[in-house]
């Protein structure tokens, strides 16, 4: 018999799960359901009926080396979907130096939204994690992505000297790519994020994406609240990057800003507890 390769000796997760939500005359309902492994998705009840909200649940508790992790999201027609996740993602130290993978794609149909919010991925030293995530939109479309990083639990005296993380993003309207992002840490990222053009000592990251034909007309608000945030829109796109001391920190800006965006929502709750 042939000897298991190092990686899938240390591989606890391969999981999927996928969810679709149409428009029904009393508002957004599931449509189709898939889960497999690790991959959980729940539905507590919104306040807003108009809109499914999709809690993702990793039950294995983190991804480490070799791990597999995918989801599949799409709204329908007219429908309205909000993804959160129960709890932060773990990125635990890789044995081999393998990485861990998540998979994410993301399909909005005509005048459908898509708000995907998951809570903070953390790195821990000596963790790998390759992720990535596609979206593809209708011309009339709006998804909102909030995706947020943090090395190491600052409360906890953790510091994260080394990893390897490789993030791609590619959002296509109507077939066409309307934007491309890569960020990839890789080495001494204790170092790296000591650099000022990176984030200058800070260990929270976070990206917002707002696709939407008015994603434009926010940026003036969104300066005037928030003047310290590196922020632009064009062409039916506005983005947001920011830093922050830690987790605590970084959700002390990304809740009111999250907000704004949604037209004054609240955030969900398991993603605001």
């Amino acid at each position: 018999m042939k000897p298991a390769s190092p990686s899938a000796q240390f591989q606890r997760v391969d999981a999927e799960g996928r969810i679709a939500v149409k428009h029904t005359p009393r508002g957004s309902a599931i449509d189709r359901l898939y889960q497999s492994g690790a991959a959980k998705i729940r539905f507590p009840s919104p306040a807003n009926k108009s809109t499914c909200e999709a809690v993702l649940i990793n039950t294995a508790g983190g991804l480490t080396g070799g791990d597999r992790l995918s989801w599949t999201i799409a709204a329908g027609e007219g429908a309205g979907l909000t993804c959160v996740s129960q709890a932060c993602e773990r990125i635990y130290r890789s044995p081999d130096g393998e990485p861990a993978h998540l998979s994410i794609k993301l399909e909005i149909g005509r005048n459908a939204r898509l708000d995907w919010m998951p809570q903070e991925t953390i790195l821990f030293d000596g963790s790998a994690l390759n992720r990535g995530l596609e979206a593809d939109l209708a011309a009339d479309a709006r998804l909102l992505i909030v995706e947020a990083f943090v090395f190491g639990r600052a409360a906890m005296g953790e510091t994260v000297r080394r990893a390897s993380l490789r993030d791609q993003w590619v959002v296509r309207r109507d077939g066409k790519v309307i934007l491309a992002d890569n960020v990839r840490f890789e080495g001494e990222v204790d170092d790296m994020l000591q650099r000022r053009a990176v984030a200058a000592g800070d260990r929270a990251l976070a990206t917002i994406a707002l696709m939407a034909p008015d994603a434009e007309e926010h940026l003036d608000r969104l300066r005037a609240k928030f003047p310290t945030l590196a922020t632009s829109a064009f062409a039916g796109k506005l983005l947001a990057r920011l830093t922050a001391r830690g987790a605590y920190e970084l959700r002390q800006t990304l809740v009111p800003l999250v907000s704004l965006l949604s037209g004054g929502s609240e955030v969900p709750k398991v993603w605001a507890a």
